[in-house]
This record gives structure tokens, C-alpha cells and sequence, in this order.
């Protein structure tokens, strides 16, 4: 049996903002108090030695930075309680391994991952990039069950994926049609990530919560996006059958008003029991 089996996993994913101004805004008292075992972080936005070193390597944390190539942008991190046994930036990809993009850890019984899928934009290269980037990405993740299950391991793949999936995953789904994040190729393709007989993933939020709208977890900073709750859910934990039917809970940790957020999404996270 799995080592993971024997106990609780707790497993958070948020997309940052910057690190370096979420540590001034309350990111540094959350990591203080949080009880995941595995953190995953996107849009880091700054190499290690520009981290303070309460952030860059607090105690009681392992951390791999994967940061990217072009300075302020992109970058995902993982924090690990435990030393991981093996650590691996980037999918494979000679376009984007240096794009600060993908980074995985194998801890006992199961490989975790923070993933930073590009945001795009409609009509432009940044939407041609994002296209790419699926199209290379779901054929690793892929390789990446079919490689796990013949170790006898699980996996999950935590992120800010940029892609709400469908009408329920964001409040104002139908003036979204033509934008980048919820275009139908763009929701087809996550269909592919969650075909059993494809990308063979769960998506462990929605499992959780099927009949809900939300739970959001990006809210714009114009407006009165957050207060309204007028959000997107595209922060996933994407795991193989088997660890997604050992999830006990999941969980938007939403900040209680918009002035005590320190990013503009908020941590995702997700309890693995045995």
C-alpha cells in the first residue's frame, strides 16, 4: 500500500500574484498558520535571492522555485514538508521549460505538481502560445498517469489553469463566450483532461461540489468583483481516479473582505484521507 494511504494529505494551490507582494500583504502570516502538507504556487514573478529568505526557504519547508527565463514573469514554486525523492522543472518542452511554467515533486505513493497555464488573449500570439502549451501539455500529463501507474503512484497536478470549464465555474458566463478563458476550443480541451479514455484526470473541486456555482477562486481587482462574488474557478487539483477518490474535502480559503486578500485569487485547497 501507498505510504499517502496511511495518513492525511493536505494539498493547497493559489496563484500568487508576486510573491514578493503577497509576503507584504499577509502571504507570510497565511504560510505561518496553514496546515497543508504540500503548497503549490504560480505567477511567483521573481528569482529566489529577490525572496526574502522567510519566503525563499522558510523553515519546516522543502521548496524547489522554478522561476522563468524572462524576469518578472511567470515562476512556480512547491513547498514540501517532506524532501521530496525526486524533483523535475518543466514537461519535455523546448518552447516553454524555461518558462517558469511546470514544476513536480515525488513524495511516497504520489507526484504533485504546480502548473501556470498561460492566460492568453484573443487574436493575438499569446493566445497562439496558450494553444501550444495545451497541446504539448495533455499529451504529457498523459505520459505522466500512464509513467505513475506503473509505479504504483497517483498524481495530482494543482494550478492556475486559465480555463473555467463550464457555465458554473464563472458568474458572468455569457458575456465570456469570446474571451480567452472560456472559448469553446479552450473548454473542449479541458473535456479531453477529464475523458477517462483520454487525459484519464478528476477534477477534485468539482467532484466535491457538483451542483454549485463556483466555488470561485479569481476575482478581478476592478470593480467590485470580490464583493459581488462575480468570479472564475480556474485553480484546479487534477488527480488520477485514485487519489481523487480519497479526497475527504475541498476548499476556497476566500479572504473574509477585499482589503485582508493578498493576491487576487485565493488558496485552493483539498484533504486527501485514506
Amino acid at each position: 500500500m501507498c505510504r499517502y494511504r496511511a495518513r492525511v494529505l493536505t494539498v493547497t494551490s493559489v496563484n500568487v500574484n508576486g510573491l514578493r507582494a503577497a509576503a507584504k500583504k499577509g502571504f507570510v502570516e497565511w504560510l505561518a498558520e496553514t496546515s497543508a502538507d504540500v503548497l503549490c504556487l504560480q505567477e511567483v514573478r521573481a528569482e529566489p535571492e529577490q525572496l526574502p529568505a522567510g519566503v525563499r526557504q522558510p523553515e519546516g519547508w522543502h521548496v524547489v522555485h522554478a522561476p522563468a527565463a524572462a524576469k518578472g514573469r511567470a515562476g512556480v514554486s512547491l513547498y514540501t514538508r517532506r524532501e521530496p525523492d525526486r524533483v523535475q522543472i518543466g514537461f519535455g518542452s523546448a518552447e516553454f521549460d524555461g518558462s517558469g511554467r511546470y514544476v513536480e515533486a515525488d513524495l511516497p505513493g504520489v507526484t504533485v505538481a504546480s502548473l501556470y497555464l498561460p492566460s492568453g488573449e484573443v487574436g493575438t500570439e499569446r493566445q497562439d502560445e496558450k494553444i501550444r502549451f495545451m497541446g504539448e501539455f495533455l499529451a504529457y500529463l498523459k505520459e505522466l498517469r500512464e509513467r505513475a501507474a506503473a509505479d504504483g503512484r497517483e498524481v495530482v497536478v494543482c494550478g492556475d489553469w486559465n480555463i473555467a470549464h463550464r457555465p458554473a465555474d464563472l458568474k458572468n458566463w455569457r458575456a465570456n463566450q469570446k474571451s480567452s478563458g472560456f472559448l469553446p476550443e479552450e473548454r473542449a480541451w479541458l473535456d479531453r483532461v477529464l475523458d477517462a479514455a483520454d487525459g484519464g484526470y478528476v477534477d477534485v473541486v468539482r467532484a466535491l461540489h457538483p451542483d454549485v456555482d463556483g466555488p470561485y477562486s479569481w476575482w478581478s481587482y476592478r470593480g467590485r468583483a470580490f464583493d459581488n462574488d462575480s468570479g472564475w474557478r480556474i485553480d484546479y487539483h487534477m488527480c488520477t481516479p485514485g487519489l481523487a477518490a480519497r479526497a475527504a474535502k475541498a476548499f476556497v480559503e476566500r479572504a473574509a473582505t477585499h482589503g485582508e486578500r493578498w493576491s487576487d485569487h485565493a488558496p485552493v485547497t483539498v484533504v486527501y484521507d485514506r
